[in-house]
């Protein structure tokens, strides 16, 4: 009975044990001719590339501020061929010491590559730690070159190698997508943990994991359905290193505590040791983002510190002074669209241009939300003729084909231009540019007490709930897309909403 062969409930070969791609929005093992590279071997091929890459940039931009150098030089006859060495030497130091330091602070590190923000701000501390002390040096011993390597190779070389970062994730996310590059895991963990956790890797479409099996606690007889339906599945938590090996994971996702097991972390590590395989844990902590978790070993036990969300302070008014800034040369730089999109509005149909809705913001306050009139000017009455279902989530009323919309307002609604007047309300301050979206007063009067933590800051012009699929969310997802961010926000963050925001744009995703 110790055959492994005898896991899963169709035993018949190692290519019955990898399940097959799933249609479904989740990612599953592949058949034995589809096998992607492991988590390892991408991922090393992935950082040579980015090896490769980061050498020719500094060579180009730290080769132009050499070459600048010399036409210096030439301009104000004081060229000379020892001059010209040391320029050259000083470059080549740059170089060296400039890739030294992007491997010292492990900007290709495998925790980090193709993750985004941490590994962006690696390269820059890198950047940073480089010409800080050179910037110093040159002062002290007034080196002539030295306007010309930190005005000119520090500024481009550091947003090239971000471009170049920058670059490479947008191919590894879209290989990602296609199934490649992929670090293949076994969750384990209890029936509704291991779901949870299969469901939340899976809607993850450019994610790194690719979920190949699952061991479950031997308790458990119910039929394997829903997520783990295309998934190989075990029922022996003695035995998960020595399956993990057997189908050939990179990690082993371990999603809370088995039941009666206090020491089956601390024994898996032991038993994962000499093998390729990571082990990885998910904290069972909700809407808790990376920056909020602290360690602080103690004697050797781990203590973990959870900070408590502060909604008053400096970063808030950081938020609101990037917020006023922000709309106000927004609302100037935007007032020809405003104007022309004021035209189409009423050469289409009869009505004003602007619509205006109660709308509930911070703190339970009411206040009038602006958007441009995209429906017939008796929308609202008209509503009563819909009695049936509605492709809403429940709470709202959405119609993908409502006959109430203007030609000119399905435009202005799948690229989001119809929001573009709330720039007023957040110049006002009663929304601001990224938050959670802005409930109706009917909406908030039926919040269950924890969905009222939406309320704990201003809406948003845009927001988690904008960048990931808008109204093609349940209501549940998008409490708690609101939740994780009231909960988790930062400056940083909001720029990276943004971001994804005008790539939404172009892209719109549940927009109607």
């Amino acid at each position: 009975m110790n055959d492994l062969t005898l896991y899963p409930s169709d035993p018949h070969s190692l290519r019955s044990a990898r399940a097959r791609i799933s249609e479904r929005s989740f990612r599953t093992h592949r058949p034995d001719d589809a096998l992607p590279l492991s988590g390892l071997a991408w991922a090393k091929a992935y950082c040579a590339k980015l090896f490769l890459t980061d050498t020719l940039i500094l060579t180009a931009i730290v080769g132009l501020a050499f070459y600048g150098h010399l036409a210096s030089l030439r301009a104000a006859a004081m060229e000379t061929s020892t001059l010209v060495t040391r320029s050259a030497l000083l470059a080549l130091a740059i170089i060296a010491v400039w890739t030294v330091c992007l491997a010292t602070f492990r900007t290709r590190d495998l925790t980090v590559v193709g993750g985004g923000a941490g590994e962006y701000k690696r390269v820059v501390n890198a950047s940073t730690a480089v010409f800080g002390p050179i910037a110093i040096v040159f002062l002290i011993a007034q080196v002539d070159s030295a306007r010309w390597f930190f005005a000119v190779a520090f500024p481009l070389g550091t947003v090239g190698l971000l471009l170049g970062r920058w670059l490479w994730r947008r191919w590894l996310i879209r290989q990602r997508e296609l199934g490649h590059f992929l670090w293949r895991v076994v969750v384990v963990g209890t029936r509704s943990d291991v779901e949870n956790a299969v469901r939340q890797i899976g809607t993850n479409t450019g994610g790194p994991y690719a979920v190949i099996g699952a061991v479950l606690e031997e308790s458990d007889t119910e039929r394997d359905d829903g997520p783990l339906r295309d998934i190989r599945v075990m029922r022996d938590l003695n035995r998960v290193a020595e399956y993990a090996s057997f189908i050939g994971a990179d990690g082993v996702v371990v999603v809370g505590q088995p039941t009666g097991r206090s020491d089956f972390i601390h024994d898996l590590a032991w038993q994962l040791e000499g093998k390729t395989v990571e082990l990885i844990l998910a904290t069972s902590l909700a809407n808790i983002a990376g920056p909020r978790i602290h360690f602080r070993p103690v004697d050797g036990l781990p203590l973990m510190h959870v900070e408590i969300p502060q909604f008053e302070g400096g970063k808030h008014l950081l938020k609101r002074a990037m917020d006023v800034i922000a709309s106000g040369l927004a609302l100037v730089l935007l007032a020809p669209l405003f104007v022309a999109i004021a035209f189409l509005i009423r050469a289409d149909s009869e009505g004003g241009v602007l619509f205006s809705q109660e709308r509930v913001g911070r703190g339970g306050r009411s206040f009038q939300m602006l958007k441009f009139r995209s429906m017939v000017a008796d929308a609202a009455e008209r509503q009563l003729e819909f009695t049936g279902p509605n492709d809403g989530n429940g709470v709202l009323f959405k119609l993908k084909n409502d006959p109430r919309v203007t030609r000119i307002g399905r435009t202005l609604r799948k690229y989001s231009l119809d929001e573009l007047p709330q720039l007023w309300n957040v110049l006002m301050g009663d929304m601001s540019l990224v938050g959670p979206r802005p409930p109706l007063p009917v909406e908030v009067s039926s919040y269950e007490d924890h969905v009222r933590r939406r309320l704990f800051i201003k809406p948003g012009l845009t927001g988690m709930w904008q960048i990931n699929g808008r109204s093609d969310l349940s209501w549940e997802e998008s409490v708690r897309l609101d939740l994780y961010y009231v909960e988790n926000w930062s400056v940083i963050g909001d720029l990276r909403i943004i971001w994804r925001t005008f790539r939404v744009l172009v892209n719109p995703v549940g927009a109607y």
